[in-house]
């Protein structure tokens, strides 16, 4: 892993793969730099054509945090790597990483286009959303050393997953995993907190964006993509037949490849 200096002076660790344009994938929660939608797996697909950067965001992997969280100081840190790889680049994100893909395109970086997988904005009532201070609660049961509540919390009240099926998921082997990026849950959390002021900003979006969601996936989910997709004024809608939030990285790559690819 390779490491830059962020604004703050945070070090985030990456890896590049490939040749090509720049390309940077963001992920989301519970992923670091080698998570399969949105790090080393789906940047090997993706190198033949590209320079891939996989990272792992601020608090994850060997990255370092620097309190407190702020949302551009995690926009400063796609800015770095921006920079690192010649001052523009392309960039993909997944879930509340493509949040953050969005709000470094609103800030106006140098990223020449944009492509976001299921960013998780509730614009309906086919599902409550979390409770206003939910970014505390994480950050207060991760403080106190509490991780695999806080990672229970998330999935629960965050992401929707049933209370029986997150009892199963703490006796898997998969646990650990999740308990070891917990205390930026919370970092999720603030990124995806007011959908209605993200699209709104949105509007300001000038570059081609690539808005994706899975045929499978929930009402709610896709009501929130095809809401964003709208509001872009270069945005573009697909969406991948038979695939949920948890996206096949080989029907995901071909629709990126073909996107970033494309002239602009």
């Amino acid at each position: 892993m390779k490491k830059l200096r962020s604004n703050d002076g945070t070090q985030i660790a990456f890896k590049v793969t490939g040749s090509g344009a720049p390309l940077i994938l963001v992920g989301g929660a519970f992923c670091d730099h080698t998570a399969p939608v949105a790090g080393t797996p789906i940047a090997a697909l993706l190198a033949p054509r590209f320079t891939v950067v996989s990272f792992d965001r601020r608090g994850r992997g060997e990255s370092g945090n620097a309190p407190p969280y702020a949302i551009d100081r995690e926009v400063d840190d796609i800015a770095a790597l921006i920079a690192e790889l010649g001052g523009s680049a392309s960039v993909y994100g997944h879930s509340s990483g493509a949040v953050l893909a969005l709000e470094a395109a609103i800030c106006r970086l140098p990223i020449d286009r944009v492509a976001l997988y299921e960013p998780p904005l509730i614009m309906d009532s086919s599902r409550p959303r979390p409770p206003p201070d939910f970014a505390a609660q994480l950050a207060g049961l991760a403080a106190s050393g509490r991780r695999g509540d806080t990672a229970e919390l998330f999935l629960v009240a965050g992401v929707g997953v049933p209370p029986a099926v997150v009892e199963r998921m703490r006796a898997s082997p998969m646990w650990p995993g999740l308990e070891r990026l917990a205390d930026t849950l919370s970092h999720d959390a603030t990124l995806t907190a007011n959908p209605e002021s993200l699209i709104a900003r949105a509007r300001d979006v000038a570059i081609p964006a690539l808005v994706v969601d899975g045929g499978a996936s929930p009402p709610w989910m896709r009501s929130g993509v095809k809401a964003l997709a709208d509001a872009l004024p270069r945005g573009e809608y697909r969406t991948l037949d038979g695939q949920t939030h948890d996206v096949a990285i080989a029907v995901l790559a071909p629709a990126l490849e073909a996107f970033f690819a494309r002239p602009s």
